[in-house]
């Protein structure tokens, strides 16, 4: 979905120890760069001053109140009737069309582990979101629906970074998918900024995997 003058955007530092996001609006545009008004930070509405280089997630809903998001660089800035930060424009092509109400959710193997009271387990993931995970069960278990357990789930990103997310779940549903055996968790106690490299995770396999397709 192309993006348009006017559009409210939502940035996310993608590189960061803190959870931010900077409200703006598109003022100008081409098909290399989308220029927007100084965001504003949301947790202090105050004007965020972003260094050039710095590496972005934008979001935007539009017309239909579908959302979508791409990533982005600042590239510097601009003058003009009112100053502007210059982002790149990655091309239509990279615009993923997000879930507005529950975070990207992928289907994804990552290889994680639970813990339930003294019982320690292996898993491997059938999806991730920042909302929660669904696992395939390869042995029996001691938990079951409405208990809560500990997760530690690795993210490894494109740029080689490697994140380690530490979390509490309660097992929502057990069910079975054909021969597997299938565990469907919400996370309970997982920080803004946890969410947010969950996010950015989901964001870069949704990618990838869309890429792949088209190839």
């Amino acid at each position: 979905m192309k993006i348009k003058l006017g559009t409210n955007l939502m940035l996310e530092p993608t590189f960061t120890e803190k959870a931010e996001k900077y409200r703006c609006k598109v003022v100008d545009l081409d098909e290399q760069f989308v220029y927007v008004d100084y965001p504003i930070d949301t947790n202090t509405n105050r004007t965020a001053f972003l260094i050039d280089g710095a590496q972005l997630r934008a979001s935007y809903v539009e017309e239909s109140k579908s959302a979508f998001a791409f990533q982005t660089e600042v590239l510097g800035k601009r003058k003009g009737q009112i100053p502007m930060i210059k982002l790149l424009y990655p091309g239509d092509s990279e615009i993923i069309k997000i879930q507005r109400r529950d975070f990207v959710r992928v289907t994804t193997p990552l290889d994680i582990s639970l813990q339930f009271e003294d019982e320690k387990y292996q898993f491997v993931t059938d999806d991730l979101s920042a909302g929660g995970t669904a696992v395939i069960l390869n042995r029996e278990v001691k938990f079951k629906e409405g208990d809560e357990i500990s997760l530690l789930i690795p993210l490894a990103f494109n740029n080689g970074d490697i994140k380690y997310v530490t979390t509490t779940a309660v097992v929502v549903r057990l069910w079975e998918r054909g021969q597997q055996n299938i565990a469907s968790l919400q996370f309970t106690d997982t920080d803004d900024l946890d969410k947010q490299q969950i996010v950015r995770f989901c964001f870069e396999r949704q990618l990838s995997l869309r890429k792949r397709e088209m190839n």
